[in-house]
């Protein structure tokens, strides 16, 4: 599954990232194995928010998809 796919309020882990700007996910601390909750989308589904090591993180859909969670 993948993040962009996830539900409000539900806790996923990082499977894996298979695209996309991968040092930059990495220096939001979107790696693998980290644990994240969506906590809201945005109205019209784009962006949603994170919250990942302790802090909130916006996250367009785009960039979302290429992130594969479990």
């Amino acid at each position: 599954m993948r993040l962009s796919e996830t539900e409000p309020g539900k806790k996923v882990r990082v499977k894996e990232i298979t695209g996309g700007p991968k040092a930059r996910f990495a220096a939001m601390g979107l790696s693998r194995g980290a644990e994240l909750k969506v906590l809201k989308r945005a109205p019209l589904g784009d962006p949603i928010e994170v919250e990942v090591r302790g802090y909130k993180l916006s996250l367009r859909l785009e960039e979302a998809k290429f992130i594969e969670v479990e």
